[in-house]
């Protein structure tokens, strides 16, 4: 497999999109992909690192970076609490709390 460029914030890497990568994302974005179609996947992974890696070339000299595409100004309010002291009627909707917090099912293994 050909080998593309990874961007983990300014990290880079060289890495092989392989069916091991593509298995262990899709077990980790918990997808059920189907086995005859991770070869297309390897493919097609591997051309979206490609397209970053031609990214990575484009010269921005001089380029601000850019937070919107349009050219407003955000609109802020200030940070007021309006509406609190409620944490008993919040809780009397969840289906578990302990110690003043949600309780959720783990999600991360």
């Amino acid at each position: 497999m050909k080998n593309a460029v990874a961007y983990w914030g300014n990290l880079v890497r060289d890495m092989s999109i392989d069916k091991d990568v593509v298995l262990k994302t899709a077990k980790l974005a918990r997808l059920n992909i189907d086995a005859n179609k991770i070869s297309i996947y390897c493919e097609e992974l591997s051309k979206v690192l490609d397209v970053i890696d031609t990214l990575k070339s484009a010269d921005t000299t001089g380029v601000e970076p850019l937070v919107n595409v349009n050219e407003f100004e955000m609109l802020t309010r200030e940070d007021i609490v309006t509406d609190g002291d409620c944490v008993d009627k919040i809780f009397k909707n969840a289906p578990k709390e302990k110690f003043g917090y949600f309780v959720v099912p783990k999600v991360v293994e």
